[in-house]
């Protein structure tokens, strides 16, 4: 597997979530069961400047998709309830700061609102929009799945998805991928992340955190996708 060159902001990413033990090197079990060398807990995501790095970072990467035309110009951000509110509403933001683009932003409540204005969903109304979703890290994409029919019931089209980190592993029968399988519901090439498992590996090789890289190596020659 060939190193990737990190962007400024990736490293950036990385190290303000390090700060605040967002993203650790160890040794956890994950709910599937496997010992992983690192973890990533996105509700520690939760000071102004490891948001303001995570909203500039899911901007460059929203903005370098739309450049390359691998996602299509869009009207709304959604963030998932309750960790991908403030994501989308700072990353909505950024992207008009930043990148001179303006979108609503909307998400949903875990439970329907019977009273004031009542609903499920908050925001800018999604119906007859192009709606692109935050995510912080995925592992069967069950929190996703829930998204794009929360959003299609409301009349809105998905056209992508941003992951905040992709763990690239294959699943439970070691060959299905979770990224596959979204993109066979919203189109190939449609779900990206600021951050794959590999730049995490860059990153330890740039820092000279050789023990962390072996343990992440070896992660890597197990379950990663090849």
């Amino acid at each position: 597997m060939s190193s990737p060159s990190l962007q400024s902001y990736q490293s950036e990413l990385i190290e303000h979530a390090m700060s605040v033990e967002a993203l650790k090197f160890g040794l956890f079990t994950l709910k599937s069961g496997r010992q992983s060398p690192y973890f990533f807990n996105a509700g520690l995501l939760s000071t102004g400047p490891i948001l303001s790095k995570l909203a500039t970072a899911y901007a460059q990467t929203i903005a370098n998709a739309i450049a390359s035309g691998t996602v299509p110009q869009f009207d709304v951000l959604f963030g998932p309830a309750y960790k991908g509110i403030p994501f989308a509403a700072t990353t909505a933001v950024a992207l008009y700061t930043q990148h001179n683009i303006s979108v609503g932003f909307s998400y949903d409540r875990k439970e329907v609102k019977d009273h004031g204005e009542g609903g499920k969903m908050v925001g800018v109304d999604v119906k007859g929009k192009k709606v692109l979703i935050l995510d912080d890290v995925m592992t069967a994409g069950k929190a996703v799945r829930g998204s794009i029919e929360t959003i299609e019931g409301h009349g809105g089209e998905v056209i992508g998805v941003i992951q905040a980190l992709n763990r690239e592993e294959v699943g439970q029968d070691g060959v299905s991928s979770t990224v596959k399988e979204l993109e066979g519901l919203i189109g190939e090439g449609r779900v990206l992340s600021i951050l794959k498992m590999r730049d995490l590996m860059a990153w330890l090789e740039k820092n000279g955190e050789v023990e962390n890289l072996s343990k992440m190596q070896a992660y890597w020659d197990q379950y990663g996708l090849k």
